[in-house]
């Protein structure tokens, strides 16, 4: 199962109620951090097209963002280096897994297959922007993100459910974990 949404939108609430029923869960923005780690090979691959981001073997992560943020042929480019071994390192994992798995995306290209249950979560881009910031990010920096990710019609687009969390915490935890315990009467 993909559960996928913008920053601030919730898909990290919603992917931890799935762990707590237990399923496996797999954050893609984690795995794309070990990926963007010294010594990996996307740094060498970083170093060649933004030189200025890598100090020795570690990328200038806030350097990187204010690039590929801002311009989308260079996000394309990122995204290049960095899916391949995303996709690999999650197809491990679900591999090593005897649980049932949720991966947490934050993007609609990563995992493109119907072998998954896509959920997509959404919320109004000024709740999005409340719920960012009020976890330290910095509001150029989100306006920045959120304007390189897909809309959520985008989002919509892409899922196979899609989780309103534009209210009340509770009332979505409740509709979600109906449709997990939906989802577990299933197995």
């Amino acid at each position: 199962m993909l559960i996928g949404g913008g920053i601030g939108a919730g898909k990290s609430r919603v992917a931890s109620l799935f762990a707590r029923h237990g399923f496996s869960w797999i954050s893609t923005d984690d795995v794309g951090r070990d990926v963007l780690a010294g010594g990996s090979r996307a740094v060498e691959a970083v170093r060649a097209l933004w030189p200025s981001v890598v100090d020795g073997d570690a990328i200038d992560r806030a350097g990187l963002a204010r690039i590929v943020f801002t311009d989308g042929a260079a996000l394309a480019q990122l995204e290049a280096i960095t899916h391949p071994e995303i996709e690999r390192s999650v197809r491990d994992q679900i591999a090593q897994s005897s649980a049932p798995t949720v991966i947490e995306v934050p993007v609609t290209k990563v995992l493109q297959t119907d072998r998954y249950t896509r959920v997509a979560v959404v919320a109004p881009s000024d709740v999005r922007m409340a719920r960012a910031v009020s976890r330290g990010g910095d509001v150029v920096d989100v306006r920045r993100r959120m304007a390189s990710q897909p809309t959520d019609d985008d989002w919509r687009s892409w899922a196979d459910v899609v989780v309103d969390n534009s209210g009340a915490w509770d009332e979505t935890e409740r509709w979600v974990c109906a449709l997990i315990e939906e989802i577990l009467a299933d197995v």
